[in-house]
């Protein structure tokens, strides 16, 4: 096709052999049904004749090292463009992928496990058209399991706490975004579900709809306690980079001096009752922690300058200050 689609809907896939046709079913079904208001800024273009999407959308799977069928089962399905890696690098490093090899203007990500309903990308659309960047769905109705309703809703009370990205679920993966949201963006790790709150953070306007949440009829969940650990210390790296990620000698910098001002305290007490009250510090542990909380203090001090180094020299060589500017108008 020489005309860039206007859609690109990734879906990562993993061991899920029983869901993939499936999966492709449902969404070619729902973009050739989509029909929203002319006012919104969807183009009118459908289809051709081959059912190869035109220049309305496009189909993007990755395979993220599947050990069963799933890619012989995507074996003649049009329209699909299949990503195949060589191993199991994660969901994060899939939708990576994915969105890299997309072309289209808005990106809908979403899971390949038909837990997430392709009819509900209308809804995202719409919500874009209202002035958003990111629009994330929120399964306001989950089907999961009670274990992991448990873990979701504490991740979520930590999320409001550390991140504060003001959305409900942000384990969703059906979110809809503009493509300028990764005009400069990596990912890593799994930090696929704190997109929108890296994009908030440079100033991008993210938006939520509630969509719906099926139950798995088909493989197994990839979700267990590994991911949640993973999912926490990234939790932890956004919200070092919403506060500090300007000025990371405030966060070390500042533990380093309220540490070793308590051990020149400590070290100044146990001179002063050694010295004034002859009091025996052979068999006392409190002068090892004052030498110990100033040695610490010290490093903390210097960790701050080496990441305050580091910090700028990031933004140096990526040719970028810790701030964007959405427009310039002169008049």
């Amino acid at each position: 096709m020489s005309e860039k689609p206007y859609l690109s809907i990734i879906a990562p896939l993993y061991n899920e052999e029983g869901n993939v046709k499936k999966l492709h079913e449902k969404i070619v079904g729902a973009m050739n049904n989509l029909t929203l208001s002319p006012a919104l800024s969807l183009p009118r273009r459908q289809a051709d004749q081959n059912g190869r999407g035109g220049g309305l959308y496009e189909i993007i799977f990755i395979d993220d090292g599947s050990a069963d069928n799933t890619v012989k089962e995507c074996e003649g399905l049009i329209p699909l463009k299949l990503i195949k890696f060589r191993k199991n690098f994660g969901q994060t490093a899939a939708f990576d992928a994915g969105i890299k090899n997309s072309s289209g203007e808005i990106i809908i990500t979403m899971d390949g496990d038909m837990q997430n309903d392709p009819n509900d990308i209308k809804l995202l659309i719409e919500e874009l058209d209202k002035g958003y960047d990111v629009v994330s769905g929120w399964r306001w109705k989950r089907k999961d399991s009670l274990l992991k309703k448990i873990f979701s809703r504490g991740a979520n009370l930590l999320r409001k706490i550390l991140v504060k990205d003001n959305i409900h679920d942000s384990g969703c993966s059906l979110k809809a975004y503009r493509r300028e949201c990764f005009e400069d963006m990596d990912l890593f790790g799994e930090m696929h579900r704190f997109i929108p709150a890296m994009l908030q953070l440079q100033g991008f306007r993210v938006g939520e709809a509630k969509v719906n949440h099926l139950p798995r009829v088909a493989g197994k969940t990839k979700y267990n306690w590994k991911r949640s650990i993973k999912g926490f210390t990234d939790m932890l790296a956004i919200w070092f980079w919403r506060k500090y990620s300007s000025r990371p000698l405030h966060l070390f910098g500042g533990g380093g001096i309220i540490f070793s001002l308590a051990g020149v305290a400590i070290l100044i007490w146990m001179a002063v009752i050694k010295i004034f009250y002859g009091a025996s510090l052979s068999e006392k542990i409190w002068p090892m922690v004052g030498v110990f909380l100033m040695l610490v203090g010290i490093q903390l001090f210097v960790s701050g300058l080496l990441a305050d180094i580091a910090i700028k020299n990031y933004y140096k060589n990526r040719n970028r200050m810790n701030y964007t500017i959405k427009e310039i108008r002169e008049q």
